[in-house]
């Protein structure tokens, strides 16, 4: 970036305080946990509702960053690096990106809708690339902080610049349109995402459009009522497959492995075939190819690139590998901007303390092949990767000199020639172009399980954990339960998560569950919520907190802290207010104040309850009982323990339904995982696990045949059966089956018939076009874990955590 910090600080409305001589930086970051930052970084401070990246500068400032973007200088730091001060600092990071924008004179492509923006960005991309420099944002970058992230990551002049803008309130899109500043706009698909911010359908397709207020010329699907709201003096480049007015009159036809496309555009005809047959790619391709006639491409081009188009894979996944190693699964696309997402990735998901990266050869566009793997060295380096294995010539070639690098010239070269053996106890990244195939890799380094995987969705846990803390006041603390595995998603993996989000404290069932996220390096503080008495002394060798709810378990641990000479260890005293599961009532309590009066052999960290109905309103009375219960005991401990102690009493719904009791912690257990009691606080919620399968077997059965043990249906028509390798040992209760329950295939439901066995269960596709090895969503978006749990008399915390271990999870970052 050829920025100074005068020029930054006129850009961002700002005042600078210290020195500006000397420095342009090469980074811009607004993560203060990325091992990115540095010396050449300008680090922007963002204050959100229950975020504020000013109380990290003093860290940042130890580890080397100097240059400030601030909203106020915290007295700790003052005089201690240069600052820029602003009245927003998102405002200003939008500020900058305009102003930077301003200094490129190339096309700009601004592409948004509903659905689909990434994969015609992506696919774009794909199609011009072998004749154009492109630069785009990465991935999913089309926020109010992505957008402008990925615009001041651009280092030169380029033939198009294709970036995708996303919103989800109105007067956004305002923001995104000024800073991307396109000569052209595609809309995609516009659906039900996101109709949750605005009042109507309508209201969200007009605020969308905004995007393309300065447009030269829109490419869209036929729609009279939309183009009446694009700018007066457009060009709008519409295509139909009903309406031959429009610019780009399309046909298609089915064949078995894809779907063949005419275009009708001016005096072209171009016959295409693209690799897909479903509704979404079919309209992502024929949007690409709307834009490509429009730039004079021929159609010769236009057939070879298109037929050539693939999935584009939209996430970062991290899978289970062999000999305990950790996969993070990225192998389809490599460039430096989604190298740098993917290393910060592997930092927050890393189980192992040895990293191990491999990498293709990169694209490079814009910049020289010598700057570009300069700044991937510097890059790694500043990771600390102990191992880099890398696959392709170029690349080899320009790190063969730094510690630790194995080169190979290509994929085949490297699986048949590398000792799998030597990956132990470590997270691998893998992360290559599309040629090189390192699908191939993952497949080899990924430990094998069966065709069924829960897959976990972090980015909806991040959303899930905001929108709780979202009803808090900034000093609140929470403690976020990863007891039951993670209530069945996986606890590791979702602590590591939430450590990166630097939650307060973790919640366990028991100590075991403790010590195992300690040896996967888990540092956050830990409460176990049902230690057993033998298990103190390995709880105090794993740092871990006892919940005490007892006097006997009292007087078990003060002996383990006297025995091991431990003094003021943090202990977690629960009071029984109304549960009547485990905790001290208040006969006694004076027992208890007795025990801890002028006892040094404990601290009691905090003291809490818990509330026996808070999801359910017809209770509130007796919730208030509670709540008056627990003031009264805890009044009587403050009086005996010479610091004052945490106070929480609010679960997940009582962090929706009691917001004003939050005291100084909360709990937050289920409503993580996107499960909540209310309608209304399921609609804040994102879904996080799905649970997937495929078929199996198809078959056809005539009347009087039978499904099952114990022929418990009765085929009374013709009708044609899947078998799914799933069945009640991977978890999916015997109360789903027999036409009660459902899965889906191609969004369309297929009732289960007769019982569910062990490892497997039938159902019917009669009216779904499938075929052997295609998807089969168990649950998910549909049916819902809320749903199954209505319907089976239980509730889904019980679904959940009862998939069996022998279940493949797979974490995935969008």
């Amino acid at each position: 970036m050829n920025l100074n910090l005068s020029h930054i600080t006129t850009f961002c409305n700002g005042v600078l305080h210290g020195d500006a001589a000397g420095f342009s930086p090469q980074h811009i970051s607004i993560d203060s946990r990325s091992l990115q930052n540095g010396k050449d970084t300008l680090f922007f401070a963002i204050k959100g509702q229950n975020h504020d990246a000013h109380r990290y500068l003093e860290d940042l400032i130890a580890r080397g960053v100097c240059h400030f973007v601030v909203e106020h200088i915290p007295e700790i730091v003052k005089d201690k690096a240069t600052f820029i001060v602003v009245e927003n600092s998102v405002l200003a990071l939008q500020q900058l990106a305009r102003g930077y924008r301003k200094t490129f004179d190339f096309p700009f492509i601004g592409i948004t809708g509903s659905n689909g923006k990434t994969v015609v960005k992506e696919w774009l991309n794909f199609l011009l690339s072998p004749k154009h420099l492109i630069v785009r944002n990465p991935k999913s970058y089309n926020s109010q902080v992505g957008v402008p992230l990925s615009i001041l990551a651009i280092e030169s002049q380029y033939d198009f610049g294709i970036f995708e803008a996303g919103i989800s309130l109105p007067e956004e899109m305002e923001h995104l349109e000024s800073i991307i500043q396109p000569t052209y706009g595609i809309l995609t698909n516009i659906g039900v995402a996101h109709d949750e911010g605005f009042s109507n359908r309508e209201t969200k397709i007009a605020e969308k459009i905004k995007l393309f207020t300065h447009c030269s010329a829109v490419f869209l699907k036929k729609n009279t009522a939309i183009e009446a709201l694009l700018p007066i003096g457009c060009h709008k480049q519409t295509w139909s497959f009903e309406d031959q007015s429009a610019a780009v009159f399309v046909t298609q036809k089915k064949k078995e492995n894809g779907t063949e496309l005419t275009f009708n555009y001016k005096d072209v005809i171009c016959h295409t075939q693209v690799p897909f047959v479903d509704e979404h790619s079919i309209e992502n391709a024929i949007s690409c190819v709307n834009f490509m006639l429009f730039i004079g491409e021929d159609v010769a081009y236009i057939q070879k690139r298109l037929a050539e188009l693939y999935p584009v894979e939209l996430r970062l996944q991290t899978k289970k590998g062999i000999q305990n190693c950790t996969v993070i699964d990225d192998s389809y696309s490599l460039d430096y901007p989604s190298l740098k997402i993917a290393l910060d990735f592997l930092e927050q998901q890393k189980l192992h303390d040895k990293k191990t990266v491999i990498l293709s050869d990169i694209f490079s566009s814009g910049i020289s092949t010598d700057v570009l793997y300069d700044q991937v060295k510097q890059l790694l380096s500043r990771h600390k990767i102990q191992r880099i294995i890398t696959i392709g010539e170029t690349i080899g070639h320009y790190l063969n000199k730094m510690p630790n690098v194995i080169s190979f010239t290509n994929t085949q070269d490297f699986l048949q020639q590398f000792n799998l053996q030597s990956f132990q106890n470590e997270t691998v990244l893998v992360k290559g172009a599309r040629g090189f195939n390192f699908h191939e890799i993952v497949v080899v380094l990924e430990e094998k399980n069966h065709e069924t995987v829960l897959e976990i969705n972090l980015d909806a846990i991040s959303h899930n954990l905001n929108f709780y803390k979202s009803k808090l006041q900034p000093q609140t603390k929470i403690m976020v339960m990863v007891k039951a595995f993670g209530y069945g998603n996986g606890g590791y993996e979702i602590a590591k998560l939430l450590e990166h989000h630097k939650v307060d404290y973790l919640g366990v069932a028991f100590a075991d569950e403790g010590i195992a996220l300690r040896n996967a390096g888990i540092t956050t503080p830990i409460m176990v919520l049902n230690p057993e008495n033998s298990s103190f002394s390995a709880m105090i060798a794993y740092n871990l907190e006892p919940e005490i709810y007892s006097i006997h378990g009292l007087h078990a641990f003060l002996k383990t802290a006297q025995e091991q000479n431990i003094s003021q260890y943090p202990i977690h005293i629960k009071l029984d207010t109304g549960m009547h599961r485990l905790g001290f009532e208040s006969d006694a309590m004076s027992a208890l104040c007795a025990l801890l009066k002028n006892n040094n052999f404990v601290k009691v960290k905090s003291v809490f309850t818990h509330l026996a109905a808070s999801d359910d309103r017809n209770f509130e009375a007796f919730t208030q009982v509670q709540f008056q219960r627990f003031e009264t005991l805890f009044s009587e401990i403050e009086k005996v323990i010479p610091q004052q102690p945490m106070r929480h009493i609010l679960n997940t719904s009582g962090i929706f339904n009691y917001p004003e009791k939050q005291l100084e912690m909360v709990r937050l257990g289920i409503g993580l995982y996107g499960m909540a009691n209310s309608e209304t606080e399921r609609n804040g919620l994102e879904n996080v696990s799905t649970l997937k399968t495929v078929i199996s077997q198809l078959r056809t059965l005539e009347p009087g045949e039978s499904i099952g043990y114990s022929r418990r249906f009765m085929v009374e028509k013709t009708i044609r059966v899947a078998t799914l390798p799933i069945g009640y040992a991977d978890g999916i209760s015997r109360a789903w089956g027999n036409q009660k329950g459902y899965v889906t295939i191609q969004n369309q439901k297929a009732t289960i018939l007769g019982a569910i066995c062990m490892d497997m269960m039938m159902i019917d596709v009669t009216n779904i076009s499938c075929k052997e090895g295609d998807e089969v969503i168990v649950f998910g978006a549909a049916p819902t874990v809320t749903e199954m749990a209505t319907a089976m008399h239980t509730i889904s915390y019980e679904i959940l955590t009862g998939i069996s271990q022998r279940v493949k999870r797979v974490f995935y970052k969008n």
